[in-house]
């Protein structure tokens, strides 16, 4: 991480910061063994919680709630909620099946009877709420939802009521994001104090609903005792995304001192590949473009990227790159292969699998690195490798490696084959050999569509070119170019709605969003 990303203080950790619910508890552990009481604590974070849902569901509007209290402390957190919504007019009931409780939420509980909040132990008592606030089950939850309470959770989810659920949607497995039996479903969520793990699954994404942090003051002393001063899983945010684009050129600069990328892609059945993963180059802004592909496309490329020096490369019978003629592949600062290739281009993936450059491998690159032994193929290789693979591709990578948690997955897959791995999802993953992991906090489904993966591929392979002698990580880069490739879609999407989102549409969407972040940030 650049030194200046390290001084910019507890926001920025706290914002990009990704936790377990071990790690959590360590972090609260020491804030409570520093003082903290625990209540104090507890009334801080409900204080904030009460703002926002009465900023998000105004009482003129949503004047009856319902609230589901926990055994432990989320259900203390609720019954403060409680009494300040109370307070502030609201017509609040409570539902808590539970006959004991911890001592501190079973005060609050007191407390809240003697107001007169309103408390049941059925869930069909709430059946005239118009919100309903989810306080059942916090961070660490393991065992399974059961018997009531699992009822519960199924009327709350039928109820067709805005939910707010407090810190996780209760159910939700705290790492994996796994479903333990059943979940609420929740149309917000507030997680308190730090990200935690299963807010970056994809398992767990339609259940979180609208998700926001909500940051309560953590000492970023207690963060870093626990996590370090680089956490090992971050969210890659707006800001690292701006200290990493290469936005200002030197004054005196020519085209080769800002990269040189070839692109390896193309064949007479997937032309398109070939121009998407070249568009994608050319928003990059790398200073110069090569783009290898059978020679009977040549004119057709030259035509949609006139600033390009097409290559046009011997061909298969069946249209596709039979070799690469090219003497000297290490004259580019990077290259990617891949998009439209099809598996007849087995030669020229093994040529640069030679070269002593940044190489990233997408599509058909990958279907051919997985037939030539894959780990051991690239534990060759004496420069950073960059491996693009979605489910598909990268369960015939790495078929020993289960990718039901694609975070998880990433890492020991990286760590086996020496790559950085970049494992595309709704939330996509990159990890790199050394063990940290970024994560790309949002996107669209509008992304997933033919050809969104080679406008990716394109765009980090300019980005890698530029950045190929720079002292940024490599997979800070790599996950910077899907950031920026997420925000094209979501641009988009916003104009065009989710259905209008082609890849050559995102391909426009791209220097909008750099555009648009300028604006906003200077």
């Amino acid at each position: 991480m650049p030194s200046n990303l390290r001084q910019i203080g507890s926001f920025f950790i706290t914002s990009r910061a990704i936790v377990t619910a071990n790690q959590m508890r360590q972090i609260e552990g020491r804030i409570f063994d520093a003082g903290m009481p625990v209540a104090a604590l507890m009334e801080k974070v409900a204080g904030l919680i009460a703002q926002k849902i009465i900023s998000l569901y105004p009482r003129s509007r949503f004047d009856r709630i319902g609230i589901l209290v926990g055994p432990g402390h989320n259900g203390g957190d609720a019954l403060v909620v409680a009494r300040e919504l109370y307070l502030q007019g609201y017509d609040v009931s409570l539902y808590s099946p539970f006959e004991k409780l911890k001592e501190l939420t079973a005060s609050h509980a007191q407390y809240a009877a003697s107001l007169g909040i309103s408390g049941y132990t059925k869930i069909e008592s709430l059946g005239d709420r118009e919100l309903i606030i989810d306080g059942l089950f916090g961070f660490g939850l393991t065992r399974k939802i059961t018997g009531e309470i699992a009822r519960s959770v199924n009327w709350v989810n039928n109820s067709s009521k805005p939910i707010i659920s407090i810190d996780l949607p209760s159910g939700i497995h705290t790492d994996t994001g796994e479903v333990l039996g059943i979940a609420i479903r929740a149309t917000h969520t507030f997680c308190l104090g730090l990200w935690k793990l299963a807010f970056f699954q994809d398992r767990a994404l339609e259940y979180c609903g609208s998700a926001s942090l909500l940051e309560f003051g953590i000492p970023i002393a207690d963060i870093q005792a626990i996590l370090s001063e680089n956490p090992p899983i971050q969210r890659l945010t707006e800001t690292i995304a701006l200290e990493i684009l290469p936005l200002k050129r030197p004054l005196v600069t020519h085209k080769y001192k800002q990269g040189h990328l070839l692109l390896i892609c193309g064949s007479k059945r997937y032309a398109g590949g070939a121009i998407l993963a070249g568009l994608g180059a050319r928003a990059s802004g790398v200073g110069m473009l090569s783009i290898a592909v059978p020679e009977s496309l040549q004119p057709m490329l030259v035509s949609h990227l006139p600033e390009a020096l097409i290559i046009g490369c011997p061909e298969t019978e069946k249209g596709a790159i039979a070799s690469l003629p090219i003497a000297d592949l290490e004259q580019f600062s990077a290259i990617a292969a891949g998009p439209g290739l099809t598996r007849e281009s087995k030669s020229a993936i093994a040529q640069v699998l030679q070269v002593s450059i940044p190489l990233i491998l997408d599509a058909d690159g990958l279907n051919i690195l997985s037939e030539m032994a894959a780990i051991s193929t690239l534990s060759q290789r004496n420069s950073p490798t960059i491996l693009t693979p979605h489910l598909g591709e990268f369960k015939r990578l790495f078929p020993d490696i289960s990718p039901e948690n694609p975070i998880e997955a990433a890492r020991e897959a990286a760590q086996q084959s020496g790559a950085i791995v970049l494992f595309k999802g709704a939330r996509t993953a990159i990890a790199s050999p050394h063990g940290s992991i970024w994560l790309i906090p949002d996107s669209t489904p509008a992304l997933a569509r033919g050809g969104s993966g080679d406008v990716l591929t394109g765009l980090m392979g300019g980005l890698t070119a530029q950045l190929a002698t720079s002292e940024q990580p490599l997979e800070v880069v790599v996950a910077t170019a899907a950031w920026w490739h997420a925000q094209g879609g979501i641009l988009a999407a916003k104009e065009r709605t989710e259905l209008g989102v082609d890849a050559f549409t995102l391909t426009q969407f791209l220097l909008p969003v750099v555009n648009s972040i300028l604006i906003t940030n200077f």
